[in-house]
């Protein structure tokens, strides 16, 4: 049987566009008009806006998530030699960014009904190497950041928080990006801020790492043409800058729709057989809403193309854990010693969640996934 066509997807950009385009266009006009197409006023203004936003003195943005977490990892020294703690579960970037200083990322298992990080295991993992810790607050849910800040103080560990998936998340009413040394975060589209584009940024309470950031993130110069440092080009231009600065007013109600939408399914899909719920928590921003299949009793693979016949898009973060990838297979893991992350790995799937999603779709996905496992 040929796939249908997806009538809900797993998320459109479009819908959100289709809202702001009278927002946009007079934004886009005056950028064009000004002629100051990178850095500038516009990338200025922006990152004020987004270090009030997060809570903190300093924000670089800079050209994706990837390169704030290496730009983060670059500024607290991080070389050949060093080991960085980091979940087994998570997308490349995290591991990748690591790997791209020279430093060696040292993975850890996850919790199953977070997805986030075991703070057993990293003290489990803890050696004379380790400089930080590097946490993911996945699908929008936050770290115990409470927990590992008292654990890193305690080792003298810097802590990257990799907040791709949870800009506006909070851990105990104190946002993400704040907790650690460093804070990462990714303006990608699909993100809970979204540029029309690839966008990121650091924030930090710390100035001098704050001026270290923006040599290297400028070809390592302190003034022009005058470099201290090897470093990169890695900029956020200036229309991407406007856009975000007026997309970060509409954040909250996006946040709060969110909220919602995330609070509907748990309720959609309560008590299906076979069928596990992604834990809340206060201070959730969800990125995603990702279900968990129990093996015994349907197959996450089996799924998903029923889904698609059925016009409902849906998506799997993450397939393969990081240690299994081939590009890390000279470490030598396995799946036995992360066994939690590859039991997700096959058993996950994200439903359709963004803001523009309407009741109507919600109900007729919830409704699908419910006849489909037999609920």
């Amino acid at each position: 049987m040929m796939p249908v066509a997806t009538a809900i997807p797993q998320f459109d950009l479009t819908r959100q566009y289709q809202q702001l385009q009278a927002v946009f266009t007079p934004i886009t006009q005056a950028v064009l008009a000004g002629g100051g197409y990178i850095g500038g006023t516009a990338v200025a203004q922006f990152e004020q806006a987004f270090a009030e936003y997060v809570g903190v003195p300093h924000c670089i943005s800079c050209n994706s998530g990837t390169d704030a977490l290496y730009l983060a990892l670059r500024a607290l020294g991080i070389t050949a030699g060093d080991e960085v703690i980091t979940p087994a579960f998570s997308f490349i970037a995290t591991a990748e960014a690591i790997s791209l200083t020279g430093a060696t990322p040292v993975f850890v298992d996850v919790e199953p009904d977070t997805f986030n990080l075991n703070l057993d295991q990293v003290v489990q993992r803890l050696t004379a190497k380790t400089k930080a810790v590097l946490p993911v607050h996945l699908f929008g849910r936050p770290v115990d950041m409470t927990a590992l800040h008292q654990l890193a103080q305690a080792r003298g560990l810097a802590i990257i928080e990799d907040c791709a998936q949870a800009t506006g998340s909070h851990w105990q009413g104190q946002p993400v990006g704040t907790w650690g040394t460093l804070g990462c975060f990714s303006f990608y589209p699909t993100k809970n801020l979204g540029a029309m584009g690839d966008g990121g940024a650091v924030t930090t309470h710390d100035p001098q790492l704050a001026q270290r950031l923006r040599e290297i993130k400028n070809h390592g110069q302190r003034e022009r043409y005058n470099s201290v440092t090897v470093g990169i080009n890695s900029r956020l231009d200036a229309l991407q800058a406007a856009w975000l600065t007026a997309k970060l007013d509409y954040l909250p109600q996006w946040l709060s729709q969110r909220r919602a939408l995330a609070d509907n399914y748990q309720k959609l899909l309560a008590n299906i057989p076979g069928l596990t719920l992604p834990q809340d928590c206060p201070g959730h921003s969800w990125n995603q809403y990702t279900i968990t299949l129990q093996s015994n009793h349907i197959n996450r693979d089996d799924l998903r193309p029923k889904l698609q016949q059925a016009g409902i898009g849906t998506a799997v973060y993450y397939p393969v854990p990081l240690p299994l990838q081939p590009v890390y297979e000279f470490l030598q893991y396995d799946k036995a010693t992360i066994p939690q992350s590859f039991a997700l790995s096959q058993r996950v799937l994200s439903l359709p969640l963004f803001p523009e999603l309407t009741p109507a779709e919600q109900q007729q996905v919830a409704g699908t996934v419910r006849r489909m496992l037999g609920g």
